[in-house]
Protein backbone atom coordinates (compact mmCIF):
# COMPACT_ATOMS: atom_id res chain seq x y z
CA UNK A 1 0.00 0.00 0.00
CA UNK A 2 2.87 2.32 0.87
CA UNK A 3 4.48 1.60 -2.49
CA UNK A 4 1.19 2.42 -4.23
CA UNK A 5 0.98 5.72 -2.38
CA UNK A 6 4.57 6.54 -3.33
CA UNK A 7 3.88 5.77 -6.97
CA UNK A 8 0.74 7.83 -6.78
CA UNK A 9 2.65 10.86 -5.58
CA UNK A 10 5.13 10.55 -8.44
CA UNK A 11 3.14 11.63 -11.44
CA UNK A 12 5.58 12.18 -14.31
CA UNK A 13 4.69 15.05 -16.59
CA UNK A 14 6.56 14.33 -19.83
CA UNK A 15 6.08 16.80 -22.65
CA UNK A 16 7.61 17.53 -26.03
CA UNK A 17 9.73 20.25 -24.41
CA UNK A 18 11.07 17.91 -21.75
CA UNK A 19 11.69 15.25 -24.40
CA UNK A 20 13.98 17.61 -26.29
CA UNK A 21 15.78 18.52 -23.07
CA UNK A 22 16.35 14.89 -22.13
CA UNK A 23 17.37 14.00 -25.69
CA UNK A 24 19.91 16.85 -25.71
CA UNK A 25 21.37 15.52 -22.46
CA UNK A 26 21.57 11.99 -23.85
CA UNK A 27 23.21 13.22 -27.07
CA UNK A 28 25.81 15.03 -24.94
CA UNK A 29 26.46 11.69 -23.25
CA UNK A 30 26.86 10.12 -26.71
CA UNK A 31 29.48 12.73 -27.64
CA UNK A 32 31.38 12.04 -24.43
CA UNK A 33 31.16 8.27 -24.96
CA UNK A 34 32.55 8.69 -28.46
CA UNK A 35 35.38 10.86 -27.08
CA UNK A 36 36.04 8.13 -24.51
CA UNK A 37 36.27 5.50 -27.26
CA UNK A 38 38.68 7.61 -29.33
CA UNK A 39 40.80 8.44 -26.29
CA UNK A 40 40.85 4.74 -25.43
CA UNK A 41 42.34 4.06 -28.86
CA UNK A 42 45.00 6.73 -28.32
CA UNK A 43 45.73 5.25 -24.89
CA UNK A 44 46.35 1.86 -26.46
CA UNK A 45 48.43 3.18 -29.37
CA UNK A 46 50.67 5.28 -27.12
CA UNK A 47 51.32 2.35 -24.78
CA UNK A 48 49.68 4.19 -21.89
CA UNK A 49 46.97 1.75 -20.86
CA UNK A 50 49.00 -0.12 -18.23
CA UNK A 51 50.61 2.92 -16.61
CA UNK A 52 48.01 3.05 -13.82
CA UNK A 53 48.31 -0.29 -12.04
CA UNK A 54 45.54 0.34 -9.50
CA UNK A 55 41.88 0.97 -10.18
CA UNK A 56 40.87 3.28 -7.33
CA UNK A 57 37.38 4.32 -8.51
CA UNK A 58 37.37 7.14 -5.93
CA UNK A 59 41.00 7.66 -4.87
CA UNK A 60 42.19 7.31 -8.48
CA UNK A 61 40.46 10.59 -9.32
CA UNK A 62 43.33 12.52 -7.70
CA UNK A 63 46.68 12.24 -9.56
CA UNK A 64 50.11 12.51 -7.91
CA UNK A 65 50.44 16.07 -6.64
CA UNK A 66 54.13 16.36 -5.79
CA UNK A 67 57.46 14.79 -6.71
CA UNK A 68 57.47 12.26 -3.89
CA UNK A 69 54.02 11.02 -4.91
CA UNK A 70 55.17 10.75 -8.52
CA UNK A 71 58.20 8.71 -7.46
CA UNK A 72 56.02 6.39 -5.36
CA UNK A 73 53.62 5.91 -8.30
CA UNK A 74 56.54 5.20 -10.62
CA UNK A 75 58.01 2.65 -8.18
CA UNK A 76 54.65 0.92 -8.07
CA UNK A 77 54.58 0.76 -11.88
CA UNK A 78 58.09 -0.75 -11.85
CA UNK A 79 56.76 -3.84 -10.05
CA UNK A 80 54.75 -4.91 -13.09
CA UNK A 81 55.61 -6.70 -16.37
CA UNK A 82 55.37 -3.70 -18.70
CA UNK A 83 58.22 -1.90 -16.97
CA UNK A 84 60.24 -5.06 -16.35
CA UNK A 85 59.95 -6.45 -19.90
CA UNK A 86 59.45 -3.37 -22.09
CA UNK A 87 60.25 -0.09 -20.36
CA UNK A 88 63.24 -0.77 -18.08
CA UNK A 89 65.04 2.31 -19.41
CA UNK A 90 62.03 4.58 -18.86
CA UNK A 91 62.61 7.80 -16.91
CA UNK A 92 60.15 9.43 -14.54
CA UNK A 93 59.44 12.15 -17.13
CA UNK A 94 58.62 9.49 -19.75
CA UNK A 95 56.40 7.69 -17.26
CA UNK A 96 54.48 10.90 -16.61
CA UNK A 97 53.75 11.27 -20.32
CA UNK A 98 51.99 7.89 -20.54
CA UNK A 99 50.40 8.22 -17.10
CA UNK A 100 48.60 11.43 -18.06
CA UNK A 101 47.03 9.80 -21.14
CA UNK A 102 45.61 6.90 -19.13
CA UNK A 103 44.58 9.28 -16.35
CA UNK A 104 42.67 11.43 -18.85
CA UNK A 105 40.92 8.30 -20.14
CA UNK A 106 39.81 7.25 -16.68
CA UNK A 107 38.86 10.77 -15.64
CA UNK A 108 36.68 11.12 -18.73
CA UNK A 109 34.94 7.88 -17.78
CA UNK A 110 34.14 9.27 -14.32
CA UNK A 111 33.02 12.54 -15.91
CA UNK A 112 30.56 10.66 -18.12
CA UNK A 113 29.16 9.01 -15.00
CA UNK A 114 28.56 12.42 -13.40
CA UNK A 115 27.18 13.99 -16.58
CA UNK A 116 24.69 11.14 -16.75
CA UNK A 117 23.81 10.77 -13.05
CA UNK A 118 23.31 14.40 -11.99
CA UNK A 119 20.83 15.38 -14.76
CA UNK A 120 19.08 12.02 -14.29
CA UNK A 121 18.39 12.85 -10.65
CA UNK A 122 17.31 16.38 -11.64
CA UNK A 123 14.85 15.16 -14.28
CA UNK A 124 13.59 12.48 -11.90
CA UNK A 125 12.97 14.93 -9.03
CA UNK A 126 11.29 17.40 -11.39
CA UNK A 127 9.03 14.57 -12.66
CA UNK A 128 10.07 14.97 -16.26
CA UNK A 129 10.81 11.30 -16.92
CA UNK A 130 7.90 9.19 -18.20
CA UNK A 131 7.23 5.68 -16.92
CA UNK A 132 8.40 4.07 -20.18
CA UNK A 133 11.66 6.03 -20.19
CA UNK A 134 12.77 5.51 -16.57
CA UNK A 135 13.85 1.82 -16.86
CA UNK A 136 15.80 2.63 -20.02
CA UNK A 137 17.78 5.30 -18.19
CA UNK A 138 18.43 2.94 -15.28
CA UNK A 139 19.65 0.34 -17.78
CA UNK A 140 22.08 2.90 -19.22
CA UNK A 141 23.49 3.60 -15.76
CA UNK A 142 23.94 -0.12 -15.03
CA UNK A 143 25.65 -0.70 -18.38
CA UNK A 144 27.99 2.23 -17.67
CA UNK A 145 28.95 0.76 -14.30
CA UNK A 146 29.56 -2.64 -15.92
CA UNK A 147 31.75 -0.94 -18.54
CA UNK A 148 33.95 0.49 -15.79
CA UNK A 149 34.34 -2.97 -14.25
CA UNK A 150 35.08 -4.51 -17.63
CA UNK A 151 37.69 -1.84 -18.31
CA UNK A 152 39.57 -2.74 -15.13
CA UNK A 153 39.14 -6.47 -15.90
CA UNK A 154 40.82 -5.74 -19.26
CA UNK A 155 43.71 -3.80 -17.68
CA UNK A 156 44.32 -6.56 -15.13
CA UNK A 157 45.03 -9.01 -17.95
CA UNK A 158 48.17 -6.99 -18.79
CA UNK A 159 49.44 -6.80 -15.22
CA UNK A 160 50.08 -10.49 -14.62
CA UNK A 161 52.60 -12.13 -16.95
CA UNK A 162 52.61 -10.46 -20.35
CA UNK A 163 52.55 -6.64 -20.67
CA UNK A 164 49.64 -6.70 -23.09
CA UNK A 165 45.92 -6.76 -22.42
CA UNK A 166 43.87 -9.70 -23.64
CA UNK A 167 42.51 -9.17 -27.16
CA UNK A 168 39.29 -10.86 -26.03
CA UNK A 169 38.84 -8.50 -23.08
CA UNK A 170 39.78 -5.45 -25.15
CA UNK A 171 37.22 -6.40 -27.80
CA UNK A 172 34.55 -7.06 -25.17
CA UNK A 173 35.29 -3.59 -23.71
CA UNK A 174 34.94 -2.00 -27.16
CA UNK A 175 31.79 -3.99 -27.98
CA UNK A 176 30.09 -2.94 -24.74
CA UNK A 177 31.03 0.68 -25.46
CA UNK A 178 29.35 0.33 -28.87
CA UNK A 179 26.25 -1.20 -27.26
CA UNK A 180 26.00 1.62 -24.71
CA UNK A 181 26.56 4.27 -27.37
CA UNK A 182 23.99 2.74 -29.68
CA UNK A 183 21.41 2.31 -26.92
CA UNK A 184 21.74 5.88 -25.62
CA UNK A 185 21.55 7.22 -29.18
CA UNK A 186 18.48 5.12 -29.98
CA UNK A 187 16.60 6.37 -26.92
CA UNK A 188 17.57 9.98 -27.73
CA UNK A 189 16.30 9.57 -31.29
CA UNK A 190 13.02 8.22 -29.92
CA UNK A 191 12.58 11.42 -27.92
CA UNK A 192 13.48 13.69 -30.82
CA UNK A 193 11.42 11.80 -33.41
CA UNK A 194 8.60 10.08 -31.48
CA UNK A 195 6.46 9.58 -34.58
CA UNK A 196 7.55 7.42 -37.48
CA UNK A 197 7.40 9.42 -40.73
CA UNK A 198 7.71 6.45 -43.08
CA UNK A 199 4.89 4.05 -43.84
CA UNK A 200 6.03 0.95 -41.96
CA UNK A 201 4.20 -1.53 -44.18
CA UNK A 202 5.60 0.11 -47.30
CA UNK A 203 9.22 -0.01 -46.14
CA UNK A 204 9.23 -3.30 -44.19
CA UNK A 205 11.78 -4.98 -46.49
CA UNK A 206 13.91 -1.82 -46.52
CA UNK A 207 13.95 -1.93 -42.72
CA UNK A 208 15.25 -5.50 -42.74
CA UNK A 209 17.96 -4.52 -45.20
CA UNK A 210 18.96 -1.58 -42.97
CA UNK A 211 19.35 -3.84 -39.94
CA UNK A 212 21.58 -6.18 -41.93
CA UNK A 213 23.81 -3.21 -42.80
CA UNK A 214 23.95 -2.14 -39.15
CA UNK A 215 24.73 -5.71 -38.09
CA UNK A 216 27.70 -5.89 -40.46
CA UNK A 217 28.94 -2.51 -39.19
CA UNK A 218 28.76 -3.93 -35.66
CA UNK A 219 30.74 -6.99 -36.74
CA UNK A 220 33.31 -4.67 -38.32
CA UNK A 221 33.72 -2.80 -35.02
CA UNK A 222 34.23 -6.09 -33.16
CA UNK A 223 36.71 -7.20 -35.81
CA UNK A 224 38.55 -3.91 -35.33
CA UNK A 225 38.85 -4.75 -31.63
CA UNK A 226 40.70 -7.96 -32.48
CA UNK A 227 42.88 -6.08 -34.99
CA UNK A 228 43.84 -3.71 -32.16
CA UNK A 229 44.25 -6.46 -29.59
CA UNK A 230 46.56 -8.56 -31.76
CA UNK A 231 48.32 -5.52 -33.28
CA UNK A 232 47.42 -6.96 -36.68
CA UNK A 233 47.48 -3.48 -38.23
CA UNK A 234 51.27 -3.43 -37.97
CA UNK A 235 51.55 -6.41 -40.34
CA UNK A 236 50.75 -6.75 -44.07
CA UNK A 237 50.99 -3.00 -44.63
CA UNK A 238 50.16 -3.18 -48.33
CA UNK A 239 46.94 -2.71 -50.24
CA UNK A 240 44.94 -4.16 -51.96
CA UNK A 241 47.01 -7.36 -51.65
CA UNK A 242 48.48 -8.63 -48.39
CA UNK A 243 52.22 -8.69 -49.08
CA UNK A 244 51.53 -9.60 -52.70
CA UNK A 245 48.87 -12.23 -51.98
CA UNK A 246 45.10 -12.12 -52.11
CA UNK A 247 44.95 -14.66 -49.28
CA UNK A 248 48.10 -14.65 -47.11
CA UNK A 249 49.97 -17.76 -46.09
CA UNK A 250 49.29 -19.23 -42.68
CA UNK A 251 45.73 -17.97 -42.53
CA UNK A 252 44.60 -21.21 -40.84
CA UNK A 253 47.91 -22.22 -39.26
CA UNK A 254 46.57 -22.63 -35.73
CA UNK A 255 45.00 -25.87 -34.60
CA UNK A 256 42.14 -26.13 -33.83
CA UNK A 257 40.90 -23.77 -36.51
CA UNK A 258 38.69 -21.40 -34.48
CA UNK A 259 41.48 -19.44 -32.65
CA UNK A 260 42.78 -18.27 -36.04
CA UNK A 261 39.83 -15.87 -36.32
CA UNK A 262 40.73 -14.14 -33.05
CA UNK A 263 44.47 -14.67 -32.50
CA UNK A 264 46.16 -15.26 -35.87
CA UNK A 265 47.37 -11.85 -37.14
CA UNK A 266 47.01 -12.81 -40.81
CA UNK A 267 43.47 -14.12 -40.34
CA UNK A 268 42.35 -11.22 -38.15
CA UNK A 269 43.48 -8.62 -40.66
CA UNK A 270 42.13 -10.61 -43.63
CA UNK A 271 38.72 -10.88 -41.94
CA UNK A 272 38.67 -7.15 -41.21
CA UNK A 273 39.39 -6.39 -44.86
CA UNK A 274 36.73 -8.87 -45.96
CA UNK A 275 34.10 -7.20 -43.76
CA UNK A 276 35.07 -3.80 -45.21
CA UNK A 277 34.70 -5.19 -48.74
CA UNK A 278 31.26 -6.53 -47.75
CA UNK A 279 30.19 -3.07 -46.63
CA UNK A 280 31.48 -1.62 -49.90
CA UNK A 281 28.92 -3.83 -51.63
CA UNK A 282 26.10 -3.71 -49.09
CA UNK A 283 25.87 0.05 -48.49
CA UNK A 284 25.77 1.16 -52.16
CA UNK A 285 23.20 -1.58 -52.81
CA UNK A 286 21.19 -0.37 -49.83
CA UNK A 287 21.31 3.23 -51.05
CA UNK A 288 20.09 2.16 -54.48
CA UNK A 289 17.31 0.07 -52.90
CA UNK A 290 16.18 2.96 -50.69
CA UNK A 291 16.21 5.35 -53.65
CA UNK A 292 13.63 3.16 -55.38
CA UNK A 293 11.27 3.01 -52.38
CA UNK A 294 8.81 5.56 -51.08
CA UNK A 295 10.75 6.70 -48.02
CA UNK A 296 10.64 10.33 -46.91
CA UNK A 297 13.39 12.71 -48.03
CA UNK A 298 15.09 12.79 -44.62
CA UNK A 299 15.60 9.04 -44.70
CA UNK A 300 16.85 9.10 -48.28
CA UNK A 301 19.38 11.84 -47.48
CA UNK A 302 20.62 9.82 -44.50
CA UNK A 303 21.43 6.91 -46.82
CA UNK A 304 23.55 9.21 -48.98
CA UNK A 305 25.35 10.41 -45.83
CA UNK A 306 25.96 6.75 -44.97
CA UNK A 307 27.56 6.17 -48.38
CA UNK A 308 29.80 9.25 -48.05
CA UNK A 309 30.81 8.17 -44.53
CA UNK A 310 31.74 4.74 -45.88
CA UNK A 311 34.02 6.26 -48.53
CA UNK A 312 35.76 8.39 -45.89
CA UNK A 313 36.08 5.45 -43.49
CA UNK A 314 37.55 3.10 -46.11
CA UNK A 315 40.03 5.81 -47.14
CA UNK A 316 41.04 6.28 -43.50
CA UNK A 317 41.46 2.53 -43.09
CA UNK A 318 43.71 2.21 -46.14
CA UNK A 319 45.80 5.22 -45.09
CA UNK A 320 46.13 3.85 -41.53
CA UNK A 321 47.36 0.54 -42.90
CA UNK A 322 49.82 1.95 -45.44
CA UNK A 323 51.28 4.46 -42.96
CA UNK A 324 51.67 1.68 -40.35
CA UNK A 325 49.10 2.80 -37.82
CA UNK A 326 49.97 6.37 -36.75
CA UNK A 327 48.10 7.11 -33.52
CA UNK A 328 46.11 10.14 -34.71
CA UNK A 329 45.00 8.56 -37.96
CA UNK A 330 44.15 5.28 -36.29
CA UNK A 331 42.01 7.04 -33.68
CA UNK A 332 40.23 8.93 -36.48
CA UNK A 333 39.59 5.62 -38.24
CA UNK A 334 38.06 4.26 -35.04
CA UNK A 335 35.84 7.34 -34.80
CA UNK A 336 34.84 6.76 -38.43
CA UNK A 337 33.50 3.33 -37.55
CA UNK A 338 31.22 4.90 -34.96
CA UNK A 339 30.18 7.58 -37.45
CA UNK A 340 28.99 4.75 -39.71
CA UNK A 341 27.19 3.16 -36.77
CA UNK A 342 25.54 6.48 -35.90
CA UNK A 343 24.16 7.10 -39.39
CA UNK A 344 23.01 3.50 -39.80
CA UNK A 345 21.18 3.59 -36.45
CA UNK A 346 19.48 6.83 -37.49
CA UNK A 347 18.30 5.12 -40.67
CA UNK A 348 17.09 2.10 -38.67
CA UNK A 349 15.15 4.48 -36.45
CA UNK A 350 13.64 6.24 -39.45
CA UNK A 351 12.37 2.91 -40.75
CA UNK A 352 10.99 1.64 -37.44
CA UNK A 353 7.36 0.82 -36.62
CA UNK A 354 5.10 3.19 -34.75
CA UNK A 355 6.75 4.31 -31.52
CA UNK A 356 5.24 4.32 -28.05
CA UNK A 357 5.09 7.56 -26.13
CA UNK A 358 8.01 8.01 -23.74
Amino acid sequence: MANADLLGKYQPQPSAQYGVQIASWLLLCCVLILAMIVLGGITRLTGSGLSMVEWGPITGTVPPLNESQWEATFRNYQQYPEYQKVNRSMTLAEFKSIFWVEYAHRLLGRTIGLVFFVPFIYFLVRRRIGWALAPKLVTMFILGALQGLLGWFMVKSGLIDEPRVSAYRLTAHLALAAIIYGYVLWVALGLLFPKAENDYQHVKSTRRFSFVVTGVIGIMIISGGFVAGTRAGFAFNTFPLMNGMLIPDGILAMKPVWPNFFENIATVQFDHRLIAYSLCILIPAFCYYVHRTGVVTRTRVATYVLLITLVIQVSLGIATLLLIVPAGLSATHQAGAFALLTVSLFINHELRGRSKKL
